[in-house]
């Protein structure tokens, strides 16, 4: 016999809040890898759309030398992070301007390797480009990846001669959820409750200038969609362990948009044409304002938000980047 209407709609409204509920109780780290994201997947995805891109140029060019999974810090027992520095060969004396390069994915998925295309191009112009793991939230809640790129910008004055690096010229650029960790680690220069205890204490973990590829600056904020949950867990709520209504300080506390000082260094934004990912940008351009700070921004028309991996997006977004850095350290 067939069931009355009302019965069966509570039937599924059942079936969603046990769904919903299993969802919920795997809220924190978890152990595995999240593996979602891919620049391959990326590329299969968005090649429907634009069937005329490419993927960049992957091949390390001529004059380039890498050094692989190097160990900058410890943060808990048996867990060593690890990065990669690539950098001009013939350069044996001279200090370089220096860039730590931050994944995208969610904060919880993606991979340092997904910035060696645009790391081996950055060398190639006489920049160390230094692409950094950072614990994700399957394995440590906010604020654990923020303290993890702090540490690496310490790590990198500690072995400044050691890779050539300039300790007054260091920037920090990262894409999506990279970009937000970017911003918010460049607008908390010299802000203790940011540095957490992952090593070379004695160093500062100060940038001179941000690079926000699609990354958002503020999470509550009317631009803003990171944070729902109402079909399935936000990648957000899995890094923060709290939905925006259980615990709203935290997302304000990640926002970038409520750290903007006279100690906040210049700025680029690159942006895709999806808005939301960069929600609070032109607020925190006004703030920057009254210290006199540069801004830049770059707008790409109907690219998709992974338009850095691709051509015809990668070539002047590189160029941004460079051109960037050469106006605002004078170089």
């Amino acid at each position: 016999m067939t069931q009355p209407f009302r019965y069966r709609v509570l039937h599924i409204i059942g079936a969603m809040w046990l769904i919903t509920t299993a969802a919920w109780a795997q809220l924190g780290p978890t152990g595995g890898r999240d593996t979602s994201f891919t620049v391959r997947k990326s590329y299969q995805q968005e090649k429907k759309f634009h069937p005329e891109l490419t993927l960049a140029d992957s091949t390390i060019p001529a004059g380039v030398h890498v050094v692989r999974n190097i160990p900058y810090s410890t943060p808990v027992a048996s867990r060593k992070l690890v990065l990669d520095v690539y950098a001009p060969a013939a350069n044996t004396e001279k200090q370089l301007p220096a860039i730590l390069m931050v994944h995208g994915g969610g904060w919880r998925s993606g991979d340092r390797s997904h910035n060696n295309p645009l790391a081996r191009q950055l060398a190639a112009k006489g920049f160390v480009a230094i692409p950094v793991e950072y614990r994700l939230s399957t394995e440590a809640l906010y604020p654990a990846a923020v303290h993890d790129v702090k540490a690496a910008i310490r790590w990198m004055r500690a072995n400044a001669s050691t890779y050539g690096i300039d300790p007054k010229r260091i920037a920090i650029l990262g894409f999506s959820a990279g970009g937000q960790l970017a911003a918010l680690v460049g607008s908390t220069n010299r802000n203790p409750a940011f540095e957490g205890s992952g090593g070379n204490a004695t160093y500062s973990s100060e940038v001179q200038a941000i690079v926000d590829i699609d990354g958002v600056l503020a999470f509550i904020h009317p631009e803003s969609a990171e944070g729902n949950d109402s079909t399935s867990i936000s990648a957000g709520t899995h890094w923060f362990g709290y939905s925006k209504a259980e615990k709203p300080e935290l997302w304000q506390e990640a926002s970038a948009l409520n750290h903007i000082d006279k100690l906040t260094p210049p700025i680029l934004f690159i942006n895709s044409s999806v808005d939301r990912m960069h929600a609070g940008r032109d607020d925190l351009i006004a703030k920057l304002k009254p210290f006199g700070t540069y801004s830049e921004v770059h707008t790409f028309a109907n690219a998709p938000h992974t338009f850095m991996f691709f051509n015809p997006w990668f070539t002047p977004t590189l160029t941004y980047i460079t051109d960037f850095l050469h106006k605002v350290w004078m170089f």
